[in-house]
């Protein structure tokens, strides 16, 4: 019988390799082959090892490169094969970045793995953005949002209850709806004056913001040309943006040195 290989599902953070957490990145100088998405940066693929497989299997919106059941047959197929995998996903692997799928197929097959949390994109980007995800008299309570739906389906949420203006809502993948979830939000009794952010490759050197009301938001994204991946942030906590800004990109340039960290196990 053929000897089982192990997977481990890493988030790779927003982007910034510096937020990799020191798991993630001796799980990456140790692998054999790493399987990773679209949305994992060209500054954290710098640090896979050259003797180490790479496949891409990401997905841009509209254009699914790899389907996911594919996705699903090449981790096991490689686990299968004996192999250390690293399936490197964008962000944290069980927020919006079916990690619990691809681990319930691991399951089903019987084949070892962990799971290996990471930065996800919306407390990356707020964080890179000036914006607090809570902060005290300004909100109660953060909810994260997917805005995209599968085969460009209406969006199933109920929107009377995701708009409280006490509350924070993040919205990953939304910019191809953003223009009918901001109007949504407002029809739903949120006021179009509402703070709101949408972010563009949030903690890298690329990252690029936009601030505006809800009313606004759609219009001033698009008068910026903000391309996926765009993290929207809707609620008061916004108005902290330019007070706490403190990112300038130049701390991102993925030419950084780990050489000095030994990161093997005993």
């Amino acid at each position: 019988m053929a000897a089982k290989g192990f997977v481990s599902l890493v988030g790779a953070g927003p982007g910034d390799p510096d937020l990799l957490t020191v798991k993630a990145l001796r799980l990456l100088q140790q692998a054999d082959v790493v399987v990773f998405d679209r949305l994992v940066s060209p500054a954290i693929l710098k640090l896979i090892p050259h003797g180490a497989g790479q496949i891409s299997v990401g997905k841009s919106p509209g254009k699914h490169c790899v389907p996911q059941e594919q996705i699903n047959e090449i981790i096991v197929s490689l686990a299968r094969s004996g192999r250390r995998l690293v399936r490197l996903k964008g962000g944290d692997p069980y927020i919006f970045g079916r990690g619990g799928e691809e681990a319930l197929v691991l399951r089903q097959h019987n084949i070892p793995f962990e799971v290996v949390p990471g930065v996800t994109a919306a407390a990356g980007c707020s964080s890179y953005s000036g914006i607090p995800l809570t902060h005290r008299g300004l909100n109660h309570g953060v909810r994260f949002l997917t805005g995209h739906a599968q085969n460009n389906e209406d969006l199933a949420i109920d929107w009377q209850k995701i708009a409280d203006p006490d509350c924070t809502l993040v919205i990953y993948m939304g910019l191809t709806n953003l223009q009918s979830i901001c109007a949504e939000l407002v029809r739903a009794g949120l006021p179009d004056t509402t703070p709101a952010a949408a972010i563009h490759g949030g903690s890298t050197a690329q990252q690029r913001k936009v601030i505006a009301t809800l009313a606004d938001l759609a219009s001033a994204v698009t008068q910026a040309g903000l391309e996926s991946p765009v993290t929207t942030i809707v609620g008061k906590v916004v108005t902290l943006s330019t007070q706490l800004d403190w990112f300038t990109g130049d701390n991102s340039d993925g030419e950084i040195e780990y050489e000095s960290i030994n990161l093997a196990r005993a």
